[in-house]
């Protein structure tokens, strides 16, 4: 199973190389290089040391007891919130700084939604003594200003972009832009997404989620969990959580989407439920598109999940059917964001609420049965954002 791909950078139909000539030449070179340096044991004992002595990990598979019995189920939280810069992104950022540093970049760039991902390639650039861009849609940024302030703070230029819907795919666009015009410096792509080889390279540097948690689940509760669930925006926290288990078929896996104002008010970013598939920023993949097949307006609650595409890898569960993909609006991915935080004394962050409001809900309907929500991100990034919809 740990390659279902039918030719390299293909899952099924989905993924490939939908970009020009010369930007293919460049990433075909970053599949080389990171297959050459992941390899190496100098890389991986460096990787792993700073997972451990920087990042903090393992993170805790944590047993939220008053949840369990308010809901009726075995409620574990995977907490990738209590990571270094508050998510699961640092794993993802840190592999990739190190990767860019062995290729002699001098720069690294990114795009970010929510932010999360931005703060964590800001601080992997300034451990790793790199210069760093960031690009991040206006409305994200006015959404998530504490996440703008520390980017600076660690270094890094922001770039506010305020083309189209100013979220996060106008801000993927223009980090693609910059890249495709500037080569001498390293994209640090944020999910998995993307052309070949960024699905790939970010889901290896994002599975050890699902290795702790399995060995952490058997250690708590002597067999496997029941469910797994992870919110889906791009998808690499739930790649990052389910990827381990994909072979253990009693397992089943849940990808949450944000269903926004309603699945039947066009205000949603359900790519899995609700889009089609189709091409995006160089791959292929599920999509919400509009009427002449373009990426398709967005809209969530939740900065980090308004991206009309999905992982190509995801898109291939749900064919398959390894994966269960649905989703959560607006107002129950609130309600769960406050009913941890008063709970539990967890604030999440609203992209992992969407995760935690499907849980509850399964939960009630399944007593007595063990869930894994990984719990992707803190939500100290959402609090103003929260208070100021009261």
């Amino acid at each position: 199973m740990k390659n279902k791909q039918n030719k390299i950078g293909y899952y099924g139909e989905y993924g490939g190389q939908h970009v020009p000539e010369k930007m293919k030449k460049r990433l075909d070179n970053l599949y080389d290089e990171y297959k050459k340096e992941t390899r190496k044991e100098e890389f991986k004992e460096e990787y792993l040391q700073l997972m451990r002595d920087y990042v903090g990990r393992p993170s805790p598979l944590y047993y939220a007891k008053k949840l369990s019995i308010k809901y009726g189920a075995k409620i574990y939280l995977k907490r990738e919130d209590l990571n270094h810069t508050g998510a699961h992104k640092i794993n993802n950022t840190i592999g990739q700084a190190l990767l860019a540093k062995r290729m002699e970049k001098k720069k690294v760039i990114a795009e970010t939604g929510a932010g999360q991902h931005g703060v964590a390639t800001a601080t992997a650039a300034a451990l790793l003594g790199m210069e760093c861009e960031i690009f991040m849609g206006e409305v994200d940024a006015e959404k998530q200003k504490m996440n703008v302030f520390r980017m600076k703070l660690l270094g890094a230029k922001v770039n506010v972009v305020k083309e189209g819907q100013c979220t996060l795919k106008e801000a993927v666009d223009a980090a693609l832009g910059y890249y495709i015009e500037n080569p001498e410096v390293f994209y640090l792509l944020g999910s998995v997404v993307g052309p070949h080889p960024y699905p790939e390279m970010v889901r290896e540097f994002q599975k050890i989620i699902g290795e702790e948690a399995k060995k952490q689940i058997i250690e708590q509760e002597g067999k496997f969990p029941d469910y797994l669930i992870a919110c889906v925006g791009g998808g690499s926290n739930a790649i990052g959580l389910f990827y381990e288990f994909m072979d253990d078929k009693d397992v089943k896996k849940i990808g949450v989407e944000p269903a926004g104002k309603g699945l039947d008010t066009g205000k949603h970013a359900a790519s899995l439920v609700m889009g089609k598939p189709g091409i995006i920023h160089g791959f292929y993949t599920y999509l919400l598109q509009d009427e002449e097949g373009n990426p398709a307006s967005v809209y969530s609650i939740a900065s980090g999940l308004d991206y009309p595409g999905v992982g190509p890898e995801h898109s291939y569960f749900k064919d398959i059917k390894d994966a269960e993909y649905v989703a959560v609006n607006d107002k129950e991915a609130l309600d769960a964001f406050r009913i941890t935080s008063e709970m539990e004394g967890i604030i999440p962050a609203l992209e992992s609420s969407h995760a935690l409001a499907y849980a509850f809900k399964l939960a009630e309907k399944q007593s007595g049965k063990t869930i894994i929500v990984n719990l992707s991100g803190r939500g100290d990034k959402d609090v103003e954002f929260v208070a100021s919809l009261n």
